[in-house]
């Protein structure tokens, strides 16, 4: 007998979580076989996380949806028939020009989860049908305001010089743990290196995080009170004559107009407000500003709350008061070397832009200057269920499971059952697709082809996702788009997914064909990019004060807001729920909401965990490892307890994306430890962004007999 062959060994890019890790994919007889990491990547420097060693358990896991299912009896009797792709696709093509003649573009809304490869063909495919009601949950609360911000105040969106020659003497981590989350290519292997090089951390969370742990310096800060702790330090830098003063004298605006605004943020000022001791606060500021260059790796706890918009700025401000962008070893402005993905924006008429729920109200989510223009998502959920301000009839869900992570998950649910059609693409079957009239089987990262830029929109490198194989009847999301544009006679139907793919490297000259072949594209790091012509502002300098914000309406210089529900603003409700809850915390073997039904993922990480400190837990009598109860003014979720001093005093910490594979479909016990049960997507709402709070609210814990 002949022996077999040997697997072909080729190259990918992980996309496990948002992704960056480059991968060697073994295939042997159309089946992957083995996943390790491929060395010489300076992204993840040889090395992957559990959930990317665990892709072969994942895809070729017995529960995963292999063929296309139409919904058989009721909404959410967890009863369906396969189908041909073939039939599906006329039956949602049919419905879908059925509705959009009958009521309108607009009545179609389409929810994708957080950033993935198919993240911007759906914004094309919503701009294609003519809907302004797309969303993804970033475009409020993770990443795309700090992209937006950036944009207005340095003309380009920043990220951290780990892959120069220079080491950052300083990393500021704020509301970040990228040795955890390390996500889009800012990953933690990068970060674990510099601080074992000598970087001096500094971590400004609640929790003394997996991050925090390394660094020199926690800052225990008292949730949603950020802008109040960085107007601080930026009072600090200016008082104390620290700033960069050639840097600010040449290339910023508005400098004035911030020394008199924050000349009464004292530490003192802060410390009361944060709980950060002035000291403290001092010290960090100090450090960031004399110790060059340094960076600051910011994160979603900035924008998950609604003062999201001037967090965001009061802290992009201290780069330019310091002079540390785009130097070596500090953070660098976003080097725009690919074509901008083709989202057809211009397919989107006047009066469909003008019919977008929320955009007329938060500008920088759904106006002309926001980055990718979308709907507010309460807004959208409520026209499904209330036909205000018109009747949302088609729901599209492409990598989404909003019932566990979208606020207020009952609500959304009632929502869903008042849709006319809904169409998931998933992995396995979820709460959310199980309420689907049809669910289609999604491709996973190595049946996959597309281009990765990493970091997300700073593009140092370039990188080839490829696919290798396929599962099933699996196809990838862009693909089955493509395919729908077509049926549908859409504008931009003709063109393939390889055309787009290759429009996008033509700067590089390269094809798609070429980046697969030679993998990463990465030229040497230019620096000081801006000495050339100026920042991309309308003063060509880094803009302290913010005339398009003032514009706009908005405020030019960043404002501490309290909190709507917290034991300052609420003190009656604080007396019933006496701790500040946070609501996003991440483990190394999930993403979000994804794969808790992989064996060696859930084997680490059995349970819901709500991390409390020993004060909290000897006041209720609770050890870890007790199933307790945590509540919110909105209801309560069961969770084993986690006692730890590495967290406030006053604070309780959930992990978030949780629901039970092994539970009985279609809801799989989605409100059992659920976070988004404890949250509220109610008013009032970030004025720029529509962000309503995640964090920071209120809770109370008590032991689960």
């Amino acid at each position: 007998m002949a022996a077999a062959a040997a697997p072909a060994v080729l190259k990918s890019v992980c996309r496990g979580c948002h992704g960056g890790c480059s991968t060697l994919l073994h295939v042997q007889d159309g089946r992957v076989v083995k996943v390790r990491p491929a060395p010489g990547s300076p992204f993840n420097l040889g090395q992957m996380c559990p959930k990317g060693l665990a892709a072969t358990e994942i895809m070729y896991h017995p529960a995963r949806l292999l063929t296309p299912l139409k919904r058989d009896g009721e909404r959410g009797g967890g009863r369906w028939r396969p189908v041909s792709w073939d039939t599906a696709l006329s039956e949602i093509a049919e419905r879908l020009t059925r509705i959009r003649g009958e009521s309108g573009p607009e009545s179609i809304a389409i929810g994708q989860g957080t950033g993935r490869h198919h993240y911007l063909h759906t914004v094309r495919f919503a701009n294609q049908l003519g809907t302004p009601n797309w969303y993804e949950p970033g475009l409020a609360h993770c990443f795309i305001p700090r992209i937006t911000v950036s944009n207005l105040t340095y003309g380009a969106f920043v990220g951290a010089d780990y892959q120069g020659e220079v080491n950052p003497k300083t990393i500021i981590f704020w509301g970040h743990n990228p040795i955890v989350s390390g996500a889009d290519g800012e990953l933690s292997f990068p970060v674990r290196r510099a601080l074992k090089r000598g970087s001096f951390g500094i971590a400004i969370d609640p929790r003394r995080s997996e991050t925090a742990a390394l660094c020199q310096l926690w800052l225990p800060i008292r949730p949603g009170t950020d802008a109040a702790l960085a107007l601080a330090m930026a009072q600090v830098i200016i008082s104390e004559e620290l700033y960069d003063r050639e840097f600010v004298q040449r290339w910023t605006s508005g400098f004035e107009q911030l020394v008199a605004h924050v000349s009464g943020c004292t530490p003192a000022w802060a410390a009361a407000i944060t709980g950060v001791a002035a000291a403290d606060i001092e010290k960090a500021a100090r450090r960031y500003a004399t110790d060059k260059p340094g960076v600051i790796e910011w994160g979603v706890a900035l924008e998950q709350n609604p003062n999201c918009l001037q967090n965001v700025r009061a802290v992009a401000l201290l780069r330019g008061l310091t002079g540390n962008l785009d130097i070596p070893g500090g953070d660098l402005l976003a080097a725009g070397r690919l074509r901008p993905y083709p989202v057809l924006r211009e397919a989107l008429s006047s009066d469909a832009l003008g019919k977008r729920i929320g955009a007329k109200d938060y500008k920088l989510l759904g106006g002309f200057r926001a980055f990718m223009p979308s709907a507010h998502i309460p807004g959208v959920f409520r026209a499904m269920r209330t036909g205000d301000p018109y009747r949302i009839r088609a729901f599209l869900m492409i990598g989404n499971n909003p019932l566990v992570t979208v606020a207020n998950a009952k609500e959304v649910r009632e929502s869903m059952l008042c849709a006319e059609l809904i169409v998931a693409s998933e992995l396995f079957m979820t709460p959310s697709a199980s309420l689907a009239d049809y669910v289609l089987p999604a491709a996973y990262w190595p049946e996959v082809n597309q281009v990765v830029e990493l970091p997300y929109v700073m593009e140092t490198g370039v990188v080839a996702q490829q696919r290798v194989v396929q599962v099933g009847e699996c196809r990838q999301d862009e693909e089955v788009m493509i395919e729908l544009a077509r049926r549908m006679g859409l504008p931009g139907a003709a063109e393939s997914l390889e055309d787009i793919l290759d429009h996008r490297l033509e700067p590089l000259g390269l094809t798609f064909e070429q980046l697969k072949a030679q993998h990463l594209y990465q030229p040497p790091q230019e620096y000081r990019k801006f000495e050339k012509g100026g920042f991309r502002t309308p003063s060509r300098k880094v803009e302290l004060f913010s005339k398009g914000l003032e514009r706009l309406g908005y405020d030019p210089l960043p404002t501490h807001r309290e909190p709507p529900e917290s034991p300052v603003s609420t003190p009656e409700v604080a007396g019933e729920f006496p701790y500040i809850l946070i609501t996003g915390s991440r483990r190394r073997e999930f993403f979000h909401s994804e794969h808790r039904q992989v064996p060696s993922l859930r084997k680490r990480r059995p349970d819901p965990l709500a991390e409390f400190h020993p004060v909290v837990a000897e006041r209720h009598g609770i050890v870890s490892g007790d199933w307790v109860w945590v509540a919110s003014p909105r209801g309560r979720i069961r969770m084993k307890a986690l006692v730890t001093a590495d967290i406030r005093e006053d604070v309780v910490n959930v992990d978030h994306g949780w629901w039970f594979p092994e539970r009985e479909p279609p809801e799989f016990g989605v409100w059992e430890s659920n976070a988004n049960v404890l949250t509220a997507n109610t008013p009032p709402y970030d004025p720029a962004f529509g962000s309503y709070q995640l964090r920071a609210l209120l809770c109370r814990v008590e032991k689960a007999e």
